[in-house]
């Protein structure tokens, strides 16, 4: 690669104190070095460099600032047991950001060129992966609108950016069950809005139910949909999934439904164990209906911080639905052994999701 996209390395003259890695938390700490690339209207995205971790000057009318011109993805690095360095599915977080960009009308990014970046920029900050069980480097790849124009009009310039920062472990004391709160007032978005899309206001359009939510108890919302609220469709900040009668149901894809990575790994997972699984519409009725007649067997959420959250109680209407006698259920805890084994190199890896990073 060469010209205006050849990836250039600026290194830190001065390396940061690594954090206490049993006290990581999640997103408080960041690397020394960080990707990032511009792209200018006429001349296309040019000039990918990996530089030392600091701050970003905009201008005040920056796009973003005004008009949410956003979209983000998240992904991790892991450190195996003989020191490899593995990355899980990758080149599906790219594939998604750019379907994210056709939404909020951003300009594509070379995905091969995004990936290579990556690749480089882990090798380069390999030392910040954590080795203790559970933790692992969280990755933020995102792009801002940075035209400085108070116009509503898609920007003519971005920033695209791959952050990242060491993280602790999910689950502090095991594979514990979160409580959900069923939101039955306001709504996170609708079909033809952003929701298949990984961008800023989707989140921000959560924040009032979801603390609404914390205050009486309960960690999690689960969202329904925006016209009737009335159907499924998934957690604030991961995809669901129901284990009904033997079988396991996930809300379909409907265009207001993010297409988690996860998610998709777990389809995968139990079409390959031959567990009965569907994607299709599924109610809140028939939810509430199922947990009536006993056969309401598991709830869970997947995606990439916790990579499985079992349910164990459901607040509906008033009333407090607990799942398995709110504790982790089976096919949960076989689910995270699975997947986690995977992304750490443990068990054998039988889909080639993992893409290993070396010197190059």
């Amino acid at each position: 690669m060469s010209g205006h996209n050849e990836i250039v390395i600026q290194l830190s003259s001065k390396l940061k104190e690594k954090p206490n890695p049993n006290n990581l938390g999640f997103g408080k700490v960041f690397t020394d070095h960080m990707f990032m690339m511009d792209y200018t209207e006429g001349k296309g995205w040019h000039d990918p460099q990996i530089i030392p971790y600091q701050p970003i000057s905009l201008d005040p009318s920056s796009v973003v600032f005004h008009y949410g011109q956003t979209v983000f993805e998240g992904l991790k690095a892991y450190r195996t047991k003989d020191q490899k360095i593995l990355l899980f599915r990758p080149e599906k977080n790219f594939q998604r950001l750019n379907l994210s960009n056709d939404r909020l009308c951003i300009p594509n990014i070379d995905e091969g060129l995004a990936l290579e970046a990556l690749k480089k920029l882990v090798w380069l900050e390999r030392d910040w992966i954590p080795t203790a069980e559970g933790t692992s480097l969280y990755i933020r790849p995102f792009i801002i609108s940075t035209q400085p124009y108070l116009g509503v009009h898609p920007s003519s310039h971005y920033k695209f950016m791959i952050i990242m920062s060491p993280v602790g472990s999910y689950y502090k004391e095991g594979l514990a069950p979160v409580n959900i709160a069923v939101e039955q007032e306001f709504v996170r978005t609708v079909v033809g809005g952003t929701g298949t899309a990984k961008t800023g206001g989707n989140y921000a359009s959560s924040l009032r139910a979801q603390e609404i939510a914390e205050e009486k108890g309960y960690s999690q919302v689960l969202w329904l949909d925006g016209r009737e609220k009335k159907y499924i469709e998934e957690v604030g900040s991961m995809n669901i999934f129901f284990k009904i009668n033997g079988e396991v149901v996930t809300p379909a894809l409907n265009g207001s439904i993010l297409e988690g990575i996860t998610r998709n790994s777990i389809l995968q997972l139990l079409t390959h164990w031959n567990v009965p699984v569907s994607e299709r519409r599924i109610s809140m009725d028939e939810v509430y209906e199922a947990y009536k007649k006993g056969q309401l067997e598991e709830a869970f959420g997947t995606g990439t911080a916790a990579v499985i959250s079992p349910v164990g109680e459901f607040l509906w209407h008033g009333e407090k639905l607990i799942i398995n006698n709110g504790e982790t259920g089976e096919i949960s805890t076989r689910l995270y052994s699975t997947l986690t084994g995977i992304q750490n190199g443990i068990i054998e890896d039988p889909f080639n999701w993992v893409v290993e990073v070396k010197e190059n």
